[in-house]
């Protein structure tokens, strides 16, 4: 059974920390690329980085760049998001998803295009 389970979220005041993680089962996690995304209330899903199968490449949306760190270990079948500086807008629920792909070493995660989505995880950044 393939699954992408997320956590690590929780309440967080603004300028601190919070490492996510995404478990991989079921399937290789070295043959997909890796997005995380996430969905602010009342906003759509936006995707915030993504990482090459290899993990030579990452790439991050604009807003999170400097302060958000994506990493992969391929062996264990984890994946991370490292959030530092966070501020109240960075609060959504974050989701995981795959993307199998040949190409080793793009970084490019288009939403429609991942093939398997984790539940999400809650992140709130508040006083």
């Amino acid at each position: 059974q393939v699954q992408l389970v997320e956590s690590g979220g929780g309440l967080v005041q603004p300028g601190g920390s919070l490492r996510l993680s995404c478990a991989a089962s079921g399937f290789t996690l070295d043959a997909y690329r890796i997005g995380w995304f996430r969905q602010a209330p009342g906003k759509e899903r936006e995707g915030v980085s993504c990482i090459s199968r290899s993990g030579i490449n990452s790439d991050y949306t604009d807003s999170v760049k400097g302060r958000f760190t994506i990493s992969r270990d391929n062996a264990k079948n984890m994946v991370y998001l490292q959030m530092s500086s966070l501020k109240p807008e960075d609060t959504a629920v974050y989701y995981c998803a795959a993307m199998r792909t040949i190409a080793r070493n793009q970084a490019i995660c288009p939403q429609d295009g991942m093939n398997y989505w984790g539940k999400g995880t809650l992140v709130t950044v508040s006083e």
